[in-house]
């Protein structure tokens, strides 16, 4: 009895898997959990690793590419706009979101999600700085 104590503590204290976080993510991502102005999805339904994701911000369609590396939730994922998007805290050339200009990023935290960082990034475009900015026609590509 007493070994099955131990293990359940060590249950309680371990990290959450990295996997079961993202398969957590992914069902909220397809469910539409959420204010419905964002969405997210794996790319590719046979990688065990659940690595590249796409994600989509709503309003003017954004189309973005998260990966989750080996070491999310710990760190967070590289985050890219596909559609083209003028905004502070994105690399005009590459689209991607620098991290260091983007404060969810900058100042991560394991219990944040794809989730957050796809309505901070929207919240962030409505911010006054950025929708002064002229934006790209729609439908154009990094």
């Amino acid at each position: 009895m007493d070994c099955a104590l131990d293990v359940l503590a060590a249950l309680h204290e371990s990290v959450f898997p990295r996997n079961f976080r993202l398969l957590e993510e992914l069902e909220r991502g397809e469910k539409g959990i959420g204010d419905g102005t964002v969405s997210y999805g794996m790319d590719d339904g046979d990688d065990i690793y659940m690595r590249s994701w796409t994600g989509t911000i709503i309003g003017r369609i954004y189309q973005l590419k998260l990966f989750c590396d080996k070491d999310y939730p710990e760190k967070p994922p590289s985050v890219r706009f596909h559609s083209r998007v003028n905004m502070t805290c994105v690399n005009h050339e590459t689209g991607v979101v620098e991290p260091k200009k983007f404060g969810l990023l900058a100042n991560w935290q394991r219990e944040y999600t794809m989730e957050d960082i796809l309505t901070q990034l929207k919240k962030e475009m409505a911010a006054p700085h950025n929708r002064k900015l002229v934006q790209p026609p729609e439908g154009t590509y990094f």
